[in-house]
Order: C-alpha cells, then structure tokens, then sequence
C-alpha cells in the first residue's frame, strides 16, 4: 500500500462525503447498521468511521446505545462529526491498529469499507478482538474485486489512457484490494474469531450524471493524491477522461453501474 493510499485531506474529504457517500456508501451503511442493531449492543466501537455514514445509521437505528466513532484522519472525524447533532457520538481520531481503549471495552466493533486500507491486516483483527467484550460481534464490509464495481473498474481502465507509462492504480490495490473471502476468514481464525461468516451483497450505484462518479472517484479518494503525483495540472483532465469512458459505457444521462461488496460477522 502506499502512504498516499491512507491520506484524506484537503478538498477529498468534502467530495468524498458529498458525492460518494451516495454514490456507494449509503446502502451498505443501512445494511451494517441493520446487522449491528441485531445484536443490541449497548456500547458500540466504529473504526475507520470516515465522514460517518454508518455512523449516522447506526445512530438512528440504536437510538439509545453509546456509539465511539475513530479514524485515524482528523479531517474525516471533524466533517463527520458536523454532520450529526452532538450528544450520542463520541468522536475521537485514533489508529485502528492501537486502539486507545481497555480490553472488552465494547459489545461490538464495527467498520464501515475501512479494513482494506489497514497496513497490517491481522494486527486491526487483532486489536478489534481486543476490545470487544466475550461475545461481542466484529461486523465489517470490504468492496468485492474492482471489476464487480463498474464505476470504480471504468475510470481505472480510463486513467490508464491519461497515464500510460505509470497508470494510477489505487482503486484496485486498496479498495478493491482485499477480497479473497478465505484468505479473510482465515485472517480472523487466527486472530481468534468464532462463527464467521461472509456474505457478498449486490447494490446499485446511481448517479444523475457520467461525472458524479468520476468528481467522486477522481477528486474524493486518494486517487487524488496519485493523479496530482503524476501531474498535477491534469487533474481535470483525467477527471473529464474518466466521465467519457463512464458515458460511453453507460449513458450520457443518470446512469446506473453494479457494485458489489462482502460483509463479514465474526465472534469473539
């Protein structure tokens, strides 16, 4: 991974909650929200919270249950955090691989799209397992591979006619980077996780235009960063390259594209 791969900062945060949040992330969040209510938990962990999305679900779904919402970029927490009234969220930035918190702190840990940016895998297993009370479910989704997600795998293919000596590849070696289902159960088998499962779940990616999905992919992820290494005076332009191949492929009006993602429920 990268360095770049894990930074959000600048301009990314804003576009990344304004426009990929629903683009991708909204339906997944209700669906994790709904999964983590299962079990009534009174006192929830989320880790890699970003601009909150799930965190937002979960608060309306548990309306009564103390939530921790961390990440390790402070912009992420401070956009999420103005986003939602104060009161039930407790907002803190903190490493998902050193989590500030006493063993069998929580009744569940949860991780809304944030595992795969973790650089040590089974250490954030590890650490989740750590602080959740014995029985306390670790509830997490992680993009299937990048051709399962049409936006993302068309402007990967289009940046590479923008660059093609050194195509960027961030969305294909961090997002949809970590979705081999056995290597994962294998992952949190060893960190000591019971009763695992792992389902894929298939969406649909709505937009009212070919350039949501390329603003949202190109300007609000980390694909930024590895554009603007490149050059960063052609911003725009792979932006604009990535909104015609997502025109070619699937309209010049609101256009529609699959994604899929896993979601895995382990035990301590």
């Amino acid at each position: 991974m990268a360095t770049t791969d894990k930074l959000f900062a600048g301009s990314i945060p804003e576009i990344y909650d304004r426009l990929l949040v629903p683009l991708i992330f909204d339906s997944y969040a209700r669906d994790l929200a709904g999964r983590v209510a299962d079990a009534r938990p009174a006192v929830v962990l989320e880790v890699a919270a970003g601009t909150g999305a799930l965190t937002r679900a979960l608060a309306a779904r548990l309306p009564d249950t103390r939530i921790v919402a961390t990440d390790l970029n402070q912009p992420m927490i401070e956009m999420a955090a103005r986003r939602q009234p104060p009161g039930q969220i407790e907002w803190q930035q903190a490493d998902a691989l050193a989590l500030p918190f006493p063993d069998e702190s929580f009744d569940a840990v949860a991780c809304q799209f944030g595992a795969m940016f973790f650089p040590d895998k089974d250490q954030g297993h590890r650490e989740a397992r750590r602080v959740l009370k014995a029985g306390g479910r670790y509830l997490f989704n992680v993009w299937d591979r990048i051709s399962e997600n049409e936006f993302a795998d068309t402007v990967t293919e289009a940046l590479a006619t923008v660059f093609p000596h050194d195509p960027p590849r961030f969305m294909a070696r961090t997002p949809h980077g970590y979705h081999d289902a056995a290597l994962i159960r294998r992952e949190l088998e060893a960190a000591g996780f019971a009763d695992i499962t792992v389902e894929a779940v298939d969406r649909v990616s709505r937009a009212s235009s070919p350039r949501i999905p390329a603003i949202a992919i190109c300007q609000g992820t980390p694909l930024r960063n590895e554009i603007e290494a490149r050059d960063p005076a052609r911003l725009e332009e792979a932006t604009e390259r990535a909104a015609e191949a997502v025109a070619r492929r699937f309209g010049d009006g609101a256009v529609e594209g699959r994604i899929r993602a896993l979601v895995i429920s382990a035990r301590r």
